[in-house]
């Protein structure tokens, strides 16, 4: 590899770093607690300050059950196919169905059933605009005072500044599609038009 490619691919490390941190939702003082990396060296990592190396990216890789070659962004050349990698967080399987970090994230999400008894969902915000499609099950979603259940083929998307979660509806695990982007737009919610019982 020629020094300037060498070049450009460290200087890529950091904002891939970034895009990785924030795309799970994980901040520097969790990650640091995780890898045993200084926030400091953390926070020059992600801004360029800090070169990266086999030791940082190591234990970086491990934390989000990643490859090493993901953080430098070396993919296999010439083969434009995703090869998911999924991982579990707060108790949802995520499965990326793409491979560029940063921009719109496609994921496909698997829930688990929601278990008798459960406690009320805790809604959260940040920035961003999310699309949701339900592949399979009943997906319960609760955004600010709205609290709807979504079935297969039915679709959802709204602005991730407004207070939301979502959890299977039932005790049965619930398949969706999402596609998240951090530019946050005015909320919708638009599902499959239910069919009148004249059958207009």
């Amino acid at each position: 590899m020629a020094d300037d490619d060498l070049a450009q691919v460290l200087t890529a490390v950091g904002p891939r770093l970034r895009a990785l941190r924030r795309e799970r939702a994980i901040t520097l003082a969790q990650l640091s607690e995780t890898t045993g990396i200084s926030l400091s060296t953390l926070s020059r990592l992600e801004s360029g300050q800090r070169k990266p190396t086999l030791e940082l990216l190591f234990p970086l890789a491990k934390a989000y059950g990643v490859p090493l070659d993901e953080l430098v962004d070396a993919p296999p050349t010439g083969d434009p196919r995703v090869h998911p990698r999924p991982f579990t967080r707060w108790g949802k399987t995520f499965v990326p169905l793409t491979s560029r970090l940063g921009g719109l994230q496609a994921y496909k999400m698997i829930l688990p059933g929601r278990p008798a008894g459960s406690q009320e969902l805790e809604q959260r915000t940040h920035e961003g605009y999310d699309w949701l499609y339900v592949l399979a099950g009943r997906l319960r979603l609760v955004l600010g005072d709205h609290d709807v259940v979504l079935t297969a083929g039915e679709a959802a998307e709204f602005d991730t500044r407004t207070p939301h979660a979502f959890e299977s509806a039932g005790p049965e695990p619930v398949e969706i599609l999402s596609i998240f982007g951090r530019q946050g737009e005015r909320m919708h919610v638009r599902a499959r038009p239910k069919s009148s019982p004249s059958g207009d």
